[in-house]
C-alpha cells in the first residue's frame, strides 16, 4: 500500500462526558492515517486535551487515499486506529480481518451528506441519468462506491452501471469544471472541499446519500480485536472520549473550525477550507445503532457476498468485553 507522507506530515454501554478519563493500565501510542481535508474525532479528542493523563499519545503517521488503504495498513500492523466506511469494513472482515467497529466516524442527515454535483448546464437530472456516466470518487470499494450501486439499484438500474473514477478529495472539484468527469461526489468526510467548491458557483446537486440510505453511520473508526483484548482500558478510554469529541463538535461548531484550521495548517494543508465544516453528522453521544451495521450487512447478503446469518451486527460493534465475531 501507498503512504502519502506529511509536508512535515455498539451496542456498547460507555459511559460519556467524563471530563476527567481514568487512566489507562498502560501507556500506548496509538498510530494512524490522516484523512486530507479533515479531522477524526479522536484527533479532535486530543487537540482538545481529552487523553491528557491517560496513558494514550498519537502519531500521524501519513495520509490514506481513502478507507480501504486505511484498513489495510490496520490489518498489516502499520496503524492501531483505520477508519473505513461500513461497507468497506464489512468487506475487510467478510475477507478475514477480525476488526471491531469502534466509534462512527461520521454519520449522514439533513445537515451532513454526501452529494453527487454536475454543472448547472447538463443534461444529468436524477439518479436514471447516471448509468454510462462518469463519476469522480475519492477511492472504490467504499461508501461512495456502494451508494452509487445502491442508488442504480433503487431505479432498476445494474449496480454496475456507472464508470467510477478515482480522483483524490482537493481535485474533485476540478475534474468536473474541466469536464474530465460528468459528476463529482464530495464525500460526507469532504464537506470542506465540497464548501469550497459550491463558493465558485456553476455546480448543481443530483442526489445525495440520505436520498438513498436514509439517516445512518457513513463509516467507523477501527481497531483490530486483538489490540482491544490486549488493551481493554486503552480501548474503552479511547471510544469515550472520542465521542465526547463528536459531541463537543455538534455544540461547538465554531470552535472546532478553529482547531481544524489549526491541524490543517499544521499539516501543510489549505486551512481556509476548514469554514465549510458542517459537522460528523453522528447521533448526540456518539454511539452506532444496529442499523448503521446490518443495513449493509443485509446489501452484501443480497449481492451474494455473504450468507444469510454470517455475520451479526452485534458482533462487529464496540462493547468492552469484544469477542471474536462468529464468522
Amino acid at each position: 500500500m501507498t503512504f502519502h507522507p506529511r509536508n512535515l506530515l455498539l451496542p456498547a454501554v460507555i459511559a460519556l462526558g467524563l471530563a476527567t478519563p481514568a487512566a489507562a493500565t498502560d501507556t500506548v501510542k496509538l498510530r494512524y492515517l490522516a484523512s486530507q481535508g479533515g479531522l477524526a474525532a479522536h484527533e479532535l479528542a486530543d487537540a482538545l486535551g481529552y487523553f491528557k493523563d491517560t496513558g494514550i499519545t498519537f502519531e500521524n503517521v501519513g495520509y490514506a487515499q481513502g478507507g480501504p488503504a486505511s484498513l489495510i495498513a490496520l490489518a498489516s500492523g502499520d496503524v492501531e486506529i483505520g477508519s473505513a466506511a461500513t461497507s468497506a469494513v464489512l468487506n475487510s472482515i467478510i475477507g478475514g480481518n477480525d476488526f471491531v467497529a469502534a466509534y462512527p466516524s461520521n454519520g449522514i442527515n439533513d445537515e451532513v451528506q454526501s452529494t453527487f454535483y454536475v454543472l448547472e448546464d447538463s443534461p444529468i437530472k436524477s439518479i436514471k441519468d447516471i448509468a454510462g456516466k462518469s463519476i469522480a470518487v475519492n477511492t472504490l470499494g467504499a461508501h461512495l462506491d456502494y451508494t452509487i450501486r445502491e442508488a442504480l439499484h433503487s431505479v432498476g438500474l445494474p449496480s454496475d452501471s456507472a464508470n467510477q473514477v478515482v480522483v483524490p478529495g482537493p481535485q474533485l472539484e476540478q475534474v468536473l469544471r474541466s469536464k474530465q468527469v460528468d459528476i463529482a461526489a464530495f464525500g460526507y468526510w469532504q464537506t470542506t472541499f465540497e464548501g469550497a467548491a459550491l463558493k465558485d458557483g456553476g455546480l448543481r446537486a443530483v442526489f445525495d446519500d440520505t436520498d438513498v440510505l436514509g439517516d445512518i453511520a457513513g463509516g467507523f473508526v477501527v481497531l483490530r480485536r486483538d489490540f482491544i483484548q490486549q488493551h481493554p482500558e486503552t480501548a474503552k478510554i479511547f471510544v469515550e472520549q472520542s465521542a465526547r469529541a463528536l459531541d463537543y463538535a455538534r455544540e461547538h461548531p465554531e470552535e472546532t473550525k478553529k482547531i481544524l484550521a489549526k491541524a490543517l495548517a499544521e499539516r501543510g494543508e489549505n486551512s481556509d477550507i476548514a469554514q465549510y465544516f458542517r459537522g460528523y453528522g453522528v447521533r448526540a453521544g456518539g454511539l452506532p445503532v444496529e442499523r448503521d451495521i446490518q443495513f449493509w450487512i443485509d446489501v452484501l447478503v443480497r449481492e451474494g457476498k455473504l450468507k444469510q446469518g454470517q455475520l451479526a451486527a452485534k458482533d462487529i460493534l464496540f462493547t468492552a468485553d469484544s469477542k471474536p465475531a462468529s464468522n
